[in-house]
């Protein structure tokens, strides 16, 4: 380790997230990334990586896209941050193209970060519906403020006390539409919050039919269906919403990550006409100093404009059914240790037989060139996210790597 590692690391650890270090020097894992470019990173001290974790989708487009970064020096070159009390072309804009992709909705509503936009969308369910109570998926994440945290894995939310009051929060099995029905029942909900894959239990796919028959569920029962698509939109599936993949229109629908091109925060929830009564009667009743700031509406754009290419959304299919194809080949050969290749366009988690055992693997894989994250609340689990530009030729090499990885990670095993 260089001497500037190490002071890296020490201000991070006196100053940052102490526990985080700790975790991640525990598994072996000292990386701090310097240089970035498209779909590789380099550690500080110059060894390179593949990036397969992609911080949850935020480098969708890759790391400083020219196309992006091009956009933001054109805005730099009349634009700032924008004052948020009033309209602007930027805001307006993008708020037009964002509605056009989510059939059903009509408005945008802006904010810094997928977490702020599933408030947004709760507060904006709560407005519409008078009810207060909001029944989302156990195990899900929906980002870390205050409803999105209660909304979200009730062991996150208890850690800063932010459970809600009792039947506030109520947490259903994914894939359970008895569960779902159950909570549903009293007719006293005022949204179910969904995550189309759910990201930090290790992209679980929707059982058919399960996705429509929660939005049956809310239609019957008067409560708002909110997909959160923070990590699962923007094309990651071959659609431009996962839930499009599986045929539901949403009340309300959450962007963010990739919205940002990896270069400037933002997010928005777009809400359909029933939801967004309270944008007619208080213009005031939401505001975001930093939501929809016009620097950042304008690599919105410019990241939608690449998105709708349609060599784009043909890639993600070619890039998933290669790797789909080369994984399949590795969990035949290391069938008792990587038990299931789960697979929606590149929304990828890869399964171990070990309960911890994407944990182990996203060391050896390190190791072995590649960058990938255990899922957060099923570490049996790796997320294993393709950017959606990639080629042939870096599908190959991540394969490779990939194979190498595993060989460490069993050989280690078994020693």
């Amino acid at each position: 380790m260089t001497d500037e590692k190490r002071r890296i690391l020490d201000l991070a650890a006196r100053h940052v997230c102490p526990h985080r270090v700790e975790m991640l020097q525990g598994l072996g894992v000292d990386l701090v990334i310097g240089r970035r470019e498209g779909y590789r990173i380099w550690d500080v001290d110059g060894r390179e990586l593949l990036d397969f974790h992609l911080n949850g989708g935020v480098f969708n487009l890759g790391h400083r896209n020219p196309e992006v970064i091009d956009a933001l020096r054109q805005g730099l070159e009349t634009l700032d941050i924008g004052n948020h009390h009033f309209p602007s072309p930027a805001r307006a804009e993008l708020a037009a193209a964002l509605v056009a992709t989510a059939p059903g909705t009509q408005y945008a509503v802006f904010a810094p970060s997928g977490g702020e936009a599933i408030e947004i969308a709760i507060k904006s369910a709560r407005h519409a519906t008078q009810r207060r109570a909001v029944v989302s998926i156990r195990n899900g994440y929906h980002g870390h403020t205050g409803l999105a945290l209660a909304a979200g894995d009730e062991r996150a939310a208890a850690l800063f006390l932010s459970q809600g009051a009792a039947g506030e929060f109520v947490h259903v099995p994914f894939n359970d539409l008895a569960a779902m029905a159950a909570a549903l029942a009293g007719d006293d909900v005022a949204a179910v919050v969904v995550e189309t894959i759910p990201a930090t239990s290790g992209f679980p796919l929707p059982e058919p039919g399960y996705l429509p028959g929660v939005k049956a569920l809310c239609e019957r029962h008067g409560a708002m269906y909110i997909a959160d698509e923070v990590q699962t939109g923007l094309g990651r599936t071959g659609h431009w919403w996962a839930v499009q993949r599986f045929g539901v229109q949403p009340d309300i629908l959450v962007t963010g990550k990739g919205l940002s091109g990896g270069i400037y925060p933002i997010a928005a929830a777009l809400l359909a006409p029933r939801a967004a009564g309270w944008l007619q009667s208080d213009g005031w009743g939401h505001v975001s100093t930093f939501g929809g700031a016009e620097l950042g509406c304008r690599v919105g754009l410019k990241v939608l404009e690449i998105t709708a290419r349609p060599e784009v959304l043909r890639n993600v299919a070619a890039v998933s059914e290669r790797l789909g194809a080369g994984l399949e080949v590795l969990r035949r050969q290391y069938g008792d240790w990587l038990v299931e290749v789960r697979r929606c366009g590149v929304v990828m988690g890869l399964r171990f037989a070990n309960p911890r055992g994407a944990m182990l693997m996203a060391k050896h894989l390190y190791d072995a060139g590649i960058w990938a994250m255990f899922a957060g609340f099923d570490p049996s689990v790796l997320q294993f996210k393709a950017g959606m530009l990639i080629d042939a030729a870096y599908c190959d090499e991540a394969l490779t790597r990939f194979a190498d990885g595993l060989r460490r990670c069993t050989a280690a095993l078994a020693g």
